[in-house]
């Protein structure tokens, strides 16, 4: 996924559409696992945001209204451009560009023979996320696979409204970019049991990603559950080149 295949809204500069099936790849939480502990960090850069910039009399309360904008709208910032009005870019600044994640990202070999063994001859690799263009670049420029992916749907800070999964209007939004019609050929894996249903509901083939270690949701968010990457080969085997 270089520069110059990706324009500047998120879409293919070439096909516009495709026969082959499409794989969309969460990023935050699924290309990299949860002890990388990026949301940690972001969540602390995202408390000091409401903190500061809504004048909050205390730090529980940042939390607070943090989950709740989380809860009701999927991404904090879009809470605080509905109620706030704030500049979304320069939140993005302040929180998603502010992480250090040359500290806890690094070139991933294992995750790179899983997707180069992935046969792209029979699907396109896709990547779907709630993170704005220049986080998505960032972590799998770090990972060393920005070259695996055909593209790239993020969530655009700039735009109004800001649109993420999992409303349908963002999975839409994917299928379009992508150049995929047919629900039946949106394949996808995501670590966020919210956004895998919504997924499976709209007839996507769905892999719900809960990490070794991570206790399981009580209701199961989509057909397929998996503890890591690699068992892509068990519940996606058309698409591997080996078993």
């Amino acid at each position: 996924m270089n520069a110059t295949r990706i324009e500047t809204n998120g879409t293919s500069s070439h096909e516009s559409a495709t026969q082959k099936p499409v794989l969309f790849f969460d990023i935050d939480n699924c290309l990299y696992p949860k002890s990388a502990k990026v949301h940690d960090l972001m969540a602390v850069l995202i408390d000091d945001y409401f903190e500061k910039h809504l004048n909050l009399p205390s730090r529980a309360e940042a939390v607070r209204l943090h989950a709740e904008y989380y809860t009701n709208y999927g991404l904090a910032i879009e809470g605080l451009v509905r109620h706030h009005e704030i500049d979304p870019l320069d939140y993005n600044s302040k929180v998603d560009d502010a992480l250090p994640l040359e500290t806890v990202l690094s070139p991933n070999p294992e995750l790179r023979t899983l997707l180069e063994d992935i046969d792209r001859s029979k699907v396109k690799l896709w990547l779907f996320t709630n993170a704005y263009v220049n986080h998505a670049r960032r972590v799998v420029t770090l990972l060393g696979v920005e070259d695996c992916f055909d593209g790239l749907t993020y969530c655009d800070y700039a735009s109004t409204p800001i649109l993420c999964k999992p409303h349908v209007d963002m999975f839409s939004k994917a299928m379009r970019e992508a150049g995929v019609e047919k629900m039946e050929d949106c394949w996808f894996v995501d670590d966020s049991w919210g956004n895998c249903v919504e997924a499976q509901e709209l007839g996507w083939t769905t892999a719900h990603l809960v990490e070794e270690g991570v206790k399981a949701p009580e209701k199961k968010a989509a057909k397929f559950q998996i503890r890591q990457l690699g068992q892509l080969r068990e519940v996606f085997p058309q698409f591997f080149k080996s078993k």
